[in-house]
């Protein structure tokens, strides 16, 4: 008899979802009538979807409530009816004041208990590991997103200056896509090199936002397209890394080492050892009291 192939894995994505009381915090558990369990908001990535706008997407159906995701959590995998199953958590904030909850058929109850008590209310224990971790890092974190410019077609074959080499078409989905995936960490302050591929890649970002692009001359690379003095790129990352404000930089394949190096020595920590950043892919450097808490990856197209 032939072997069974093995079992698809299958995708979720979900947050803790907390706000401050007092001096500590509470988390938002969510109870299923089906299942009769309490855990935290969390569903099915769609074909397709984007692991972020999943999360995001997954807490607003089941909780009602827009969210900005903070770092990530650890992975948490299981077997759901034999299949293998793999949830991906973030930290989330409601982006405005908590209203009153609407029961629907799969979520009927919500309830927000104190973080150091939540444990003793959660079905699975794997959600009891998630929390233990949601309370072992920091909560509040900003981000840093440095970010690659998306495709912008033939360096060779463009004629003209070399700042004014627009995205190509797969560059300009990109951008509107990145604007969604972007729009997931919050209203962030968007910075730019002035070549017209970076600020295309941030311009549809910066709508949503409500945000200006701000052109930073020194993330302009030269007529050989070499970057201007490392010291100056240095400096710059450094003093945005210092700043509490959450920030979308897009740069350049030639600076963007640069950048990422001296921004996690502000931060106190070595660079991790990223490869280069592809077209439209950027890192999230969250920063938790002038300290580096974690990095994460993530690419415009498919699952991330």
């Amino acid at each position: 008899m032939a072997d069974r192939p093995a079992a698809e894995l299958v995708r979720a994505a979900g947050a803790v979802l907390w706000r401050p009381s007092g001096r500590g915090a509470q988390v938002a558990v969510i109870h299923r009538p089906k299942y009769d369990d309490w855990a935290f908001a969390k569903g099915k990535v769609e074909p397709g979807e984007h692991v972020l706008l999943a999360a995001v997407r997954e807490v607003a159906e089941e909780t009602g409530l827009r969210v900005t995701l903070g770092r990530r959590l650890p992975r948490v995998h299981y077997l759901n009816g034999g299949v293998p199953k793999r949830v991906d958590y973030w930290l989330a904030r409601p982006e405005a004041t908590v209203r009153q909850f609407s029961p629907t058929s799969e979520v009927d109850e919500l309830a927000w208990l104190p973080a150091s008590r939540a444990g003793v209310r959660l079905t699975y224990p794997h959600d009891v590991e998630i929390l233990n971790d949601f309370r072992a890092g920091p909560r509040l974190t900003s981000p840093l997103i440095l970010l690659r410019h998306a495709s912008a077609g033939s360096k060779s074959r463009w004629r003209k200056d070399h700042e004014s080499r627009p995205l190509d078409s797969s560059g300009r989905k990109d951008a509107e896509f990145l604007a969604d995936l972007l729009r997931c960490f919050g209203r962030c302050r968007v910075v730019s090199s002035p070549a017209e591929r970076c600020v295309g890649t941030v311009r549809p970002y910066a709508a949503r936002a409500g945000s200006d692009v701000q052109i930073e001359t020194a993330l302009a690379l030269t007529a050989d397209a070499s970057p201007h003095s490392e010291a100056q790129v240095a400096k710059i990352a450094a003093m945005f890394a210092a700043d509490d404000l959450p920030v979308v930089i897009c740069a350049h394949r030639e600076n963007l080492p640069t950048m990422l190096e001296a921004a996690c020595r502000q931060l106190g920590s070595a660079s991790p050892a990223e490869r280069p950043l592809r077209k439209g892919e950027f890192l999230v450097l969250h920063r938790a009291a002038g300290r580096l808490a974690t990095v994460e990856r993530y690419r415009p197209a498919g699952r991330g």
